[in-house]
């Protein structure tokens, strides 16, 4: 595990536990996959409201997926873990078929760690993770419910634009809106 090399300011001292600049600032990082990763982001997935039980399942098979097949799997993790919990994450992968373009397939913070800066955080290193790998684009998917928009301006702020919007995707009325951003 390490200290987030941007976000870490080791001028925060005597902070009560909990409060958001302490958990910014105790908050680790960590790739590598464990046995009760699939749980933590159920879990995490499931704190936000907004996913369906079968979107749930999808989010944990997908890391249950890569302790069985390890890299093979195409997906690679970022967790974020304070006081030795995981409360948050982010799953990407290189797509298929091409040069250097990337998937962010998820991106979550447990609901009771949102707003403090750590999705900032996780987008951030995560965008550099992929770099390191050989990316150069990064394409985000997510539905035009309203109750997305909050999901959206995130996005827009870390200076994703949005590509394509693929009309009544997920339901009648419920279009998937395509990100991409490129990576300097």
């Amino acid at each position: 595990m390490e200290k987030d090399d941007l976000c870490f300011n080791n001028n925060i001292k005597n902070l009560p536990a909990g409060h958001p600049a302490e958990i910014i600032r105790d908050l680790q990082f960590r790739t590598e996959i464990r046995d009760e990763d699939p749980e933590a982001v159920r879990e995490i997935v499931f704190s936000s409201g907004f996913f369906s039980e079968e979107e749930v399942r999808i989010a944990a098979g997908l890391v249950s997926e890569r302790l069985i097949r390890g890299e093979k799997s195409g997906y690679h993790f970022l967790f974020a873990e304070y006081g030795g919990k995981t409360i948050g994450y982010t799953c990407y992968g290189r797509i298929p078929g091409t040069a250097c373009s990337f998937d962010l397939y998820w991106i979550a913070v447990n609901n009771d760690h949102r707003r403090i800066g750590v999705g900032r955080m996780l987008i951030e290193k995560t965008e550099r993770l992929i770099s390191s790998m050989g990316g150069c684009r990064v394409y985000i998917e997510t539905s035009s419910r309203s109750m997305y928009d909050s999901t959206r301006t995130f996005y827009k702020k870390y200076d994703y634009r949005q590509e394509a919007v693929l009309q009544n995707f997920y339901t009648r009325g419920d279009d998937k809106i395509i990100f991409v951003k490129a990576l300097s």
